[in-house]
């Protein structure tokens, strides 16, 4: 696991030590360390007291590999502070991110909910299509019966006719 640590002399033993001040938890986050631990670290040459180090621990924690911090800080300055990346800006962009979720799930509520009422409104639509065609259906039924009717009216009223002619 990786580390970022302050080399630490130590008078009396005439050794060196790393204070371990944050740790890294992901790809691109890293966690600040609420308490202080110490790791012990024998051959780091190059490195005086002070200086901010790169640490990579084993599960054992002891250091496998010591890099200088200067490269890794000075890209953080220029990737985020260089371009007025600060923490309020990052608060303010998380805010803002957060009100556009809010707002597209209210969106996407909102056309699931006329899509519901457009399919409620076509389930309707189509219940009054059935039952127009059931009602044209029973008029046009009804009207073949009236024009049978009729038929049968007229072929009764002619013999009538022709039994009444005859009889005069």
């Amino acid at each position: 696991m990786q580390y970022l640590a302050k080399v630490q002399q130590r008078a009396f033993l005439a050794s060196t030590e790393l204070v371990l001040l944050a740790q890294q938890t992901g790809e691109y986050t890293w966690e600040r360390l609420t308490s202080e631990r110490i790791v012990e670290a024998a051959d780091l040459v190059g490195f005086e007291a002070g200086h901010l180090v790169l640490v990579e621990l084993n599960p054992l924690h002891q250091v496998t590999a010591v890099e200088d911090a200067t490269p890794w800080v000075l890209a953080l300055v220029d990737q985020f502070l260089a371009h007025g990346v600060t923490p309020d800006f990052l608060a303010t962009e998380v805010e803002r991110a957060e009100r556009w979720r809010q707002s597209l799930t209210l969106k996407s509520q909102e056309v699931d909910r006329r899509a519901l009422e457009t399919a409620a409104r076509r389930d309707e639509i189509q219940a009054l299509e059935q039952n127009l065609k059931q009602e044209r259906e029973a008029l046009e039924a009804q009207r073949a019966e009236l024009e049978a009717r009729e038929a049968k009216l007229q072929q009764e009223f002619a013999l009538l006719q022709q039994e009444t002619g005859e009889t005069d």
